[in-house]
């Protein structure tokens, strides 16, 4: 019984696929017909262009008329942007929520700058010492030397 069904599958899905592909075959790629082109035809209907005029004075445009734009420059507003800036290099920070992905500068400005008593490796930390680290970065985005 069931290999008579598996038989009839097999011919049910090669039916469909036989059918799917002849099905393809005789429907056009393109829908619309290609427009075929006479060209005496085409020129006896064009109706021949109108010569242009020339006016005897040219349009003058008044200085009225025309506005001025001047472009000015707005400076930036660095006082809400967040960062912190290598005294060294001048390279600005702006990721460093996550110790572990922290840059190397930053973890060595904290322990220079005594806010950190040594750069902790990732297996180091804990709780408590990443909110020490976190109070430390707050405490380093003060002090104008890192301020970006």
């Amino acid at each position: 019984m069931s290999e008579a069904l598996f038989i009839l599958t097999i011919i049910f899905v090669a039916y469909v696929i036989y059918h799917t592909i002849n099905e393809q075959k005789e429907t056009p790629t393109s829908a619309a017909p290609k427009p075929q082109y006479d060209a005496p035809h085409l020129l006896a209907e064009q109706p021949a262009p109108k010569p242009v005029e020339k006016s005897k004075k040219p349009a003058i445009i008044k200085p009225a008329a025309i506005k001025k734009t001047a472009i000015t420059a707005t400076p930036r507003n660095t006082t809400g942007k967040k960062g912190l800036r290598d005294p060294k290099t001048g390279e600005v920070t702006t990721a460093y929520n996550n110790y572990r992905f922290t840059k190397r500068w930053i973890k060595d400005a904290l322990v220079a700058e005594g806010l950190l008593e040594k750069v902790y490796k990732n297996n180091e930390l804990d709780a408590s010492i990443e909110a020490s680290i976190k109070d430390a970065l707050v405490n380093l985005e003060a002090m104008d030397k890192y301020k970006a």
